[in-house]
């Protein structure tokens, strides 16, 4: 009842002049109201560093929005804007850092997320594209929870609605440039092998010499880029992700904009600097050529860089029948998905031709895919010729790949693969891996 009264009299008295300054008791209250705001919901994540526990994308929003309505009750009160409160607390939790320098939800989210990635390439966590999710395959002690329960569909619309486009933007951002280290670190691989890769890219025709300059290839540089692709093609599959996710909270809450961008990305036929991108991955639609990237990976010598794109890619295809031994390159039907996240692979390498082809100024993406399918097809074929178990222990979960691969590429076709690489030896993989599973 006091506190009641004291809002009413905030109404009656917009100033009080204390020795000669003036206090306005509405905008003090509404100052306090923000800052209350601000803390109560970077308070109810409930991040714990030592634990990595964190509140679900989906709670934190729940209690978001019953403290707005207990807020917004003040209104009946007193005359103080309280939607102006929730535009400025709000808005600010979009940004890594608050008005006071203080981490906002994006920024914890942010770097709460970058670590259950990492944690993808150790074989506890695969991406399942049959639930558009990560899912815990193996129990971790230092996980008290499981990787699903973050980043299901209804979880990442949830954080979309937390963060906003703003903070989707710079959580991708800072996403690829978590891409780019990756290619900083191939770039090193790459320029150690070049000769033998030159030499791999023109003779790719020829089983036998093929055979030998692979044999000149470090294993364990052929193992770390494996691994490295890898880890890039888990970042871009929750990238994804993501965007689907800021685009179905767009287009609940503006649908009439987001079918204009949509539009306006269709009927535009040439974007050549990827402003019309820009707009559409703004908007949660996906790009053939995502943007965020072309800048992670912008180069002063592009010439230089075009030059370790290609070989980049004829290392990868060369490298990619090597799966066929590792034990957990098996596929499990259940998830769409290969056990050490492997099917994440034709993301990584459709996403970095598109980006490394654009931003270097050639735009001959079709031509640099077609040549890498060619060389995939040629290095998986060998595959056939070899008689040892450990060799071929996992080949048809290996074959799968390339189906993969054209399927999610802009840029190559079906015939394309069919010029290359036999259709029938992928169905009959995808039959036997369903066959290995239902007899497991």
């Amino acid at each position: 009842m006091a506190l009641t009264e004291l809002c009413y009299a905030i109404n009656y008295c917009s100033t009080i002049v204390v020795w000669e300054h003036t206090f306005a008791p509405r905008e003090y209250l509404f100052l306090h109201l923000e800052k209350r705001f601000n803390k109560a919901v970077v308070g109810m994540i409930m991040y714990d560093p030592n634990t990595q526990a964190v509140a679900k994308p989906s709670e934190l929003l729940s209690s978001v929005r019953a403290y707005m309505s207990v807020l917004q009750s003040i209104e009946n009160y007193a005359h103080i804007d309280i939607t102006r409160v929730f535009n400025s607390v709000l808005l600010g939790q979009t940004q890594a850092k608050d008005g006071n320098g203080q981490d906002t939800v994006t920024f914890i989210y942010k770097n709460w997320y970058i670590e259950l990635l990492k944690r993808a390439t150790t074989g506890n966590i695969v991406f399942s594209p049959k639930q558009k999710a990560f899912v815990t395959v193996v129990p971790d002690n230092q996980m008290p929870f499981t990787a699903e329960e973050f980043t299901d569909v209804r979880e990442l619309q949830a954080l979309a609605e937390l963060i906003g486009p703003y903070g989707v933007k710079d959580f991708l951002e800072d996403l690829m440039q978590h891409v780019a280290r990756q290619v900083e670190e191939l770039k090193k691989l790459v320029s150690e092998n070049e000769a033998t890769l030159q030499a791999l890219r023109t003779n790719y025709d020829k089983p036998d010499q093929m055979k030998e300059l692979y044999r000149r290839l470090n294993p364990q540089h052929v193992d770390i880029v494996l691994k490295r692709m890898t880890l890039i093609g888990v970042i871009l599959c929750f990238r994804n992700c993501l965007l689907e996710a800021l685009n179905d909270v767009l287009d609940r809450r503006v649908p009439f904009l987001i079918t204009s961008i949509r539009d306006i990305k269709n009927t535009v036929p040439q974007d050549p600097h990827l402003v019309i991108n820009e707009l559409a991955t703004a908007a949660g639609i996906s790009c053939n050529v995502d943007p965020n990237l072309c800048a992670a990976l912008k180069s002063d010598k592009p010439e230089q860089e075009y030059s370790f794109a290609c070989l980049l890619m004829v290392f990868i295809a060369v490298s990619i029948p090597k799966l066929a031994r590792n034990e957990n390159s098996n596929f499990r039907p259940h998830l769409q998905a290969h056990a050490n996240n492997v099917h994440c692979l034709p993301t990584a390498i459709n996403a970095l031709a598109a980006a490394m082809f654009t931003v270097h100024g050639h735009g001959d993406v079709h031509s640099r895919m077609e040549e890498f399918l060619a060389l995939t097809s040629s290095s998986l074929l060998r595959l056939g010729q070899e008689s040892e178990k450990d060799f071929i222990r996992n080949r048809d979960a290996v074959y799968i790949l390339l189906d993969l691969l054209v399927e999610e590429s802009q840029f190559l076709t079906m015939d394309q693969l069919e010029t290359c690489f036999p259709y029938a030896l992928i169905r009959n993989s995808y039959h036997a891996v369903f066959r290995q599973a239902e007899s497991a």
